[in-house]
């Protein structure tokens, strides 16, 4: 099960965040906010970590 970690402001973002977490091992998953009818590159997006694992998404993040 995930939990929201953070929120994005573009997929772009969202993405990167993705690439950091997971480069340490840590799975992640981005998804659309809003209507799926108006998913796009300019939406925000959930950035999401397993539940119970947020300190470990801080900890590579405060590495960074």
């Amino acid at each position: 099960m995930f939990t929201d970690y953070r929120k994005a402001s573009n997929l772009i973002t969202a993405e990167m965040w993705k690439a950091a977490i997971e480069a340490e091992g840590l799975p992640v998953k981005i998804i659309p906010l809003g209507n799926i009818l108006e998913w796009s590159e300019r939406v925000h997006y959930r950035v999401m970590v397993p539940k119970g694992r947020e300190h470990v998404a801080d900890e590579i993040l405060r590495k960074l």
